[in-house]
Parts: structure tokens; C-alpha cells; sequence
């Protein structure tokens, strides 16, 4: 494990998990289902980071996006072709936030909306941009372009 795992609340879990499989490539690692059928805990592994999971329990004031009319985190995931990582993503449900571009702080980076209402960034790194120019470049008007 690394030092900061992110740990969703998804309502319909299993599903998820089913849905990181085919979109980002996740294994699953462990599944801990509660007694009412509903996920307690999951744990997955993308890449070489870790994901936890598990299913809205408003009882104990776990909502999900879907519940709380959205969500202010981003899940952010580098990986070797954001172009073709993005494609398979929306081919498997995902809702595509912006396209994969050239960004001026040196990554090809997009953005989308899984199922289940969480946002994810997806970028490859493209360039190495020098601190000045990084400065500079982020003070011109529509520097994301």
C-alpha cells in the first residue's frame, strides 16, 4: 500500500468494481461482502496504486456522488496513452468531461465521469516544463488549452 489510498463510496459497489475492471484496467484484490448482500469493502489495484471500495451505507453516513448531487474530489491516474486509456473508459460507461489535450504544465491530460458519479483525471506526461515557464504559462488567459 502507499501512503495515501483513496476509498470510495459507490452506490451499486459491485457494480464498480466491475466497471474499474473494464475501464482502467483494476484487479481485484479482495471483496468483503455484508450480510444484506451490499460490498462492506473491496480493495483494487490499478496500476501500481491501490482502491478501495465500498457500497452507500446512509445508516452510517456513507453517500456516494449519486446521492450528494455530486462530488468535489478527483481521482487523478497517470498512465503510458491517456488517448487510448480514455477511449476504453468511455467505451465502458464513462462519461467523457473533456478531452484528452496538451496541457501546459507538460502532460496530455482529460477528464471524465465514471458511473457511480466520481470524477477522474486521466493524463500521460508528455514534457518536463521548467518552473518559470510553468509560471508563466499558467498566468495567460485559457492556459488548459
Amino acid at each position: 500500500m502507499h501512503s495515501l489510498t483513496p476509498h470510495l463510496i459507490c452506490r451499486g459497489a459491485a457494480s464498480a468494481l466491475d466497471f474499474y475492471a473494464r475501464a482502467f484496467g483494476a484487479v481485484e484484490l479482495m471483496r468483503l461482502p455484508a450480510p444484506d448482500g451490499r460490498l462492506m469493502h473491496a480493495t483494487l489495484r490499478i496500476g501500481d496504486s491501490h482502491l478501495m471500495l465500498v457500497d452507500e451505507m446512509p445508516e452510517w453516513g456513507a453517500l456516494g456522488p449519486l446521492s450528494l448531487g455530486g462530488t468535489p474530489v478527483t481521482v487523478h491516474l497517470y498512465v503510458e496513452d491517456v488517448d487510448a486509456a480514455f477511449q476504453q473508459a468511455v467505451a465502458a460507461g464513462a462519461t467523457p468531461k473533456m478531452q484528452p489535450a496538451d496541457m501546459f504544465w507538460g502532460d496530455r491530460y482529460g477528464q471524465l465521469l465514471d458511473p457511480f458519479g466520481h470524477r477522474w483525471s486521466l493524463a500521460t506526461h508528455v514534457r518536463d516544463v521548467p518552473p518559470e515557464q510553468l509560471l508563466d504559462a499558467s498566468r495567460k488567459p485559457r492556459a488548459c488549452d
